[in-house]
């Protein structure tokens, strides 16, 4: 298939003799993709038929769960598990926004749901910091009437106990705060905002301080991978 490639600095990261390969097609909003290095495998979201698919390399594309609460980021933590962002069902009598985590018995543990008594809006995407505290993206719902009226950027701490309001932006004129990433040394979080890229200070006096747009990149709504180099990638 091919690729279009807008600057040459992409041969730095993607081999360009390299062979590509479309490994499925016809999902509704993939997203989410994670590594399970144990199995071999990958999984993923696709959001809006609400179920978790599989990639591995014999058996190609298989559906993994159903339903998943209309899952979309997922990422896990250091002890392996699967830390998922649930968006919920498209109406009010379904609607169940929430951040959970799958233990290693199959159960689910709710790692966020509300902030001050009110429901979260649409959790988009997560990471975990190695000391275990959790953060996450919360776009606006439109499908839904919202208890809050803004688009945060939140921190769990490991324990589950206690949940932060970082970052609290309007959905204009940055656009809505989506995927997330730390630098190789978790000083920064990468934040993509719209058509930019945010950076905040994890060291900053008042803690995940907003330390500067460090690109203003004409993107269109994407994720954020971080690699081992440090570089940020956008999809």
């Amino acid at each position: 298939m091919p690729i279009e490639k807008l600057a040459p600095e992409l041969d730095r990261i993607v081999d360009p003799g390299q062979e590509y390969e479309e490994l499925g097609k016809g999902f509704a909003l993939g997203e989410g993709p994670v590594w399970w290095k144990e199995g071999g495998y990958l999984l993923f979201s696709d959001v809006i038929n609400n179920r978790r698919m599989k990639w591995a390399p014999r058996e190609g594309v298989t559906e993994f769960l159903k339903p998943t609460n209309y899952a979309n980021g997922l990422t896990r933590d250091r002890q392996g598990r699967l830390i998922a962002c649930e968006h919920g069902g498209a109406t009010p009598g379904e609607f169940n926004s929430r951040v959970t985590r799958t233990e290693p018995d199959g159960s689910i543990t709710v790692v966020a749901y509300n902030y001050r008594g009110h429901r979260l809006n649409r959790p988009n995407d997560v990471v975990v910091r190695s000391d275990g505290s959790i953060y996450f993206t919360d776009l606006m719902t439109f499908n839904v009437v919202s208890e809050l009226d803004f688009v945060g950027v939140y921190r769990v701490t490991p324990d589950l106990g206690a949940i932060n309001l970082l970052v609290r932006d309007a959905p204009a004129p940055m656009g809505a705060a989506n995927g997330l990433a730390f630098s190789p040394d978790e000083k920064i979080l990468y934040m993509t905002a719209g058509r930019y890229i945010r950076a905040f200070d994890m060291q900053a006096p008042r803690y995940g301080a907003d330390r500067d747009n460090i690109a203003a990149l004409p993107l269109v709504d994407t994720g954020l991978l971080n690699l081992a180099s440090d570089r940020v990638f956008c999809d």
